[in-house]
């Protein structure tokens, strides 16, 4: 299952270890279900590097051993050209994944979209600004702003850059879809199954401007939409958050891979810590990690990321075990009760 495929396109092994650095032209992608082909011909060039990878991620080149259920669903999720909704607590590495993916399989730039309960599809897709369009209509004849056109106001969202005609497929991290307004999942339907959409502001104004230059969520980023209309070439990989808050619609989950993410257990925290401190810990990031696992044990739970801030306080060189004083506890002890605080707030049980 982890070696390449027959066509040359990649498989995700979830080792961390990238890809060839293959040119961006001469790269292959796995082929797809006939139903999940698009048309269109990839013209957009490869998308700009991720930064954030390894501010997430830690650095690359730490060997990762991940679960086999993981690696299983990321390439069905890759080979059917479907999303892949990742469920489970907080703090369990769930959006790091898409960082993983993009950064292994060296897609570029993770496109990121928060969603809250206010997020409405159309702010994933684009944003006009019919102000700033009337505004420049009305300035002076041959202003800059006029002849740059209505394109020149549209800024397509994370969702709509995601469905432009890569060559490659861009990932996409839906963020706590669970948090979404109860429409959300059944208006992206029709995007997940039929991979374009239309921008009306343009569409209206085509037979003026046929073809027009727009903002994309890339930094700095712009791409030409010809008739109002964006068709994808790739398939994104899409990969949504879901804390478990609620239940999905069928039809959505029928369009879905649904990967569930379980609590890191000590050898993947190795792992995580591994990636960001190198080996800085020494012989104390077994103890370390014991003591994390005790205490989320005894809470109810808490988020790898707190295991990393105390990793970074022992690394500090400002705290260090000291005696108890007057039969009290001791002060990095103290320290450990602040940071790993119970994630469920007052509710949580006591350590």
């Amino acid at each position: 299952m982890n070696a390449p495929l027959e066509n040359g396109g990649p498989l995700y092994k979830g080792t961390g270890a990238p890809v060839p650095d293959i040119p961006y032209e001469e790269r292959t992608w796995p082929t797809g279900p006939p139903w999940r082909m698009f048309s269109p011909p990839p013209v957009m060039p490869a998308p700009p590097e991720d930064e954030e990878a390894d501010r997430r991620l830690g650095r690359p080149g730490v060997e990762r051993r991940p679960r086999p259920e993981e690696v299983r669903l990321v390439n069905a999720a890759l080979l059917l050209r479907r999303p892949l909704l990742v469920t489970g607590r907080p703090g369990v590495g769930k959006s790091g994944l898409a960082y993983r993916i993009a950064r292994e399989l060296r897609l570029g730039r993770v496109l990121h979209w928060a969603v809250t309960s206010r997020t409405a599809l159309t702010s994933g897709i684009f944003e006009y600004d019919a102000i700033g369009r009337a505004q420049a209509l009305q300035g002076p004849p041959g202003a800059a702003e006029t002849s740059a056109g209505t394109g020149a106001f549209v800024q397509l969202g994370p969702l709509g850059t995601a469905l432009l005609p890569y060559r490659l497929p861009r990932v996409l991290l839906i963020d706590e879809i669970d948090k979404c307004d109860i429409d959300l999942p059944n208006d992206l339907l029709t995007l997940f199954e039929d991979g374009y959409y239309e921008v009306p502001p343009l569409a209206r104004v085509k037979p003026q401007e046929p073809t027009t230059t727009v903002h994309t969520a890339d930094p700095g980023g712009t791409a030409e939409i010809t008739a109002g209309v964006v068709r994808c070439h790739a398939f994104p990989v899409i990969v949504m958050t879901s804390n478990g808050e609620r239940e999905f619609p069928e039809a959505f989950m029928r369009r879905c891979l649904r990967l569930d993410m379980p609590d890191p257990d000590a050898a993947a925290l190795g792992e995580l810590v591994a990636a960001h401190f190198g080996d800085r810990l020494g012989t104390r990031q077994e103890e370390l990690i014991r003591d994390f696992l005790r205490r989320s044990e005894r809470v109810g739970g808490l988020a790898a990321d707190q295991l990393l801030n105390a990793a970074h306080l022992v690394t500090s060189g400002h705290y260090a075990h000291q005696p108890a004083q007057e039969g009290g506890a001791d002060e990095w002890t103290d320290l450990l009760e602040a940071i790993w605080h119970p994630l469920g707030g007052e509710g949580a049980e006591p350590a």
